[in-house]
């Protein structure tokens, strides 16, 4: 293995919730009174923390969003991940061939451990994801694309940020990953290759990044 460590996102990355999230966030932006499509939550949010959501609205509106607006948005997730969320292709293998091999690896998600924990549950990645290998921007001050979560992880699991390599789907996490001085492998399954710019290398398809991490 060419890293001490492999750092997952989460979101798009294990799971398959991106669809899901944005579709939701971009409708109950709308009905609050703050036009979104689909199209603008995945530009503007997808891999950040919640507190990107209500910057942006309130630096482009000068209004805030309501108090509650969190607590409301995740019960409309989780009740969608239990229906339809699934794990993106080929992860399941993919983590037990890690695990087998005995070679770390850990998540970092910009969601809470809690929408963390419902996504494992439901798509059986639970199995392979213990709590000490799961870190979330609650840990930290700033979510992505700041590089404190990543650094985090990181100094949790004990190994320097230059022998990790992080496996992000969105432009913000590839800019953190960037900034913790990491390597990252840009995952393309939905996001267009040329908004992953800065990425040491891209795949497209889970059952291709054994082999990348190995050569």
């Amino acid at each position: 293995m060419r890293y001490d460590l492999v750092v997952f996102d989460n979101d798009g990355v294990l799971v398959d919730s991106e669809p899901i999230s944005n579709r939701l966030l971009a409708g109950y932006l709308t009905e609050l009174g703050h036009p979104t499509t689909y199209e603008d939550s995945l530009r503007d949010y997808m891999g950040a923390a919640m507190h990107r959501v209500h910057d942006l609205v309130r630096e482009r509106t000068g209004r805030r969003l309501p108090a509650d607006f969190d607590d409301v948005f995740h019960r409309r997730v989780f009740a969608a991940f239990e229906e339809d969320l699934e794990a993106v292709p080929g992860v399941a293998a993919l983590l037990e061939k890690l695990a087998l091999d005995g070679i770390p690896y850990c998540v970092a998600s910009s969601g809470s451990h809690e929408r963390i924990r419902v996504g494992h549950r439901r798509t059986g990645l639970d199995r392979w994801c213990d709590d000490g290998r799961i870190f979330s921007s609650e840990d930290v001050g700033r979510g992505k694309p700041a590089p404190d979560l990543f650094l985090h992880a990181a100094e949790r699991m004990g190994v320097a940020p230059e022998r990790c390599v992080v496996v992000e789907d969105s432009p913000l996490g590839v800019r953190a990953a960037v900034a913790a001085g990491m390597d990252v492998y840009g995952f393309t399954a939905m996001t267009p290759a040329g908004k992953l710019a800065g990425a040491t290398r891209l795949f497209q398809d889970m059952g291709e990044l054994a082999d990348l991490l190995s050569h």
